[in-house]
């Protein structure tokens, strides 16, 4: 599925739209993202918002999860021979999660930590808590978080953000109001992934696509543990059994 809702966490410099062009636009465009990425099958809507599938029909909605096949990735394979034995069980979770084809349970919950909102997906088989996908969306930008368990704890995380070139209600008009050159064409996104590898608690090792792939220092992997545990823990609040 194409990700392509919009997400701000800066704001674009330059020349401010007048208030009802910019609603107007952002209306516009919003709802025509929102009919392509939200045609999902959904049923049982249960207390609080929370929409719950079940049986065949969660099947069906994980096609909407993103399969990423880190273990196969070529950045992903140059590790020091030092973490290759503690990485393996992590990376064979990983696969063993996205291998499955029928899940038990889907919840999903409305997650607004954006300005525009999002949304959080709990994946269970069996009665366990496999993985937790979020997705959070703005004007200038979105964000994916896949969160992976192994024995009720934290073993994977993957995070993709999108950066548009322009806020998504930038068309024409808005282009040459402000006196600008280029409209929002999300072809010019600038794509950052992050994939962190958790070992009884521990952030072990972490790579990104923007590094030469040399290990990230220590200190550095003790503030990234810190955030994303936090959200973790953010998650596991909303999580309804």
């Amino acid at each position: 599925m194409l990700l392509l809702k919009g997400f701000a966490f800066a704001a674009f410099s330059g020349q401010a739209l007048c208030t009802s062009t910019k609603k107007n636009m952002v209306t516009r465009i919003l709802k025509s993202f929102i009919a392509m990425i939200y045609a999902v099958t959904l049923i049982s809507c249960g207390n609080n918002g929370n929409k719950i599938l079940t049986g065949q029909k969660a099947h069906q909605s994980h096609k909407d999860t993103i399969i990423l096949e880190a273990s196969n990735n070529e950045a992903d394979s140059i590790v020091n021979d030092y973490l290759t034995d503690q990485l393996t069980p992590i990376r064979q979770n990983f696969k063993r999660i996205n291998s499955i084809t029928h899940w038990t349970k889907i919840i999903k919950k409305d997650f607004n930590e954006s300005t525009e909102g999002g949304e959080a997906n709990f994946y269970y088989s069996n009665g366990g808590l496999e993985k937790i996908v979020t997705r959070n969306f703005g004007e200038t930008s979105q964000q994916l978080s896949e969160f992976y368990l192994l024995n009720g704890q934290l073993s994977f995380v993957f995070e993709k953000k999108c950066n548009y070139n322009r806020p998504i209600y930038y068309d024409s008009v808005a282009m040459k109001e402000n006196e600008d050159t280029e409209v929002f064409d999300l072809k010019k996104s600038e794509f950052i992934e992050d994939r962190s590898y958790f070992e009884k608690g521990k952030l072990i090792h972490q790579l990104n696509n923007q590094d030469c792939g040399s290990p990230f220092s220590d200190d550095y992997l003790s503030k990234e543990q810190m955030r994303i545990t936090t959200d973790f823990g953010k998650l596991l609040k909303h999580d309804v059994k």
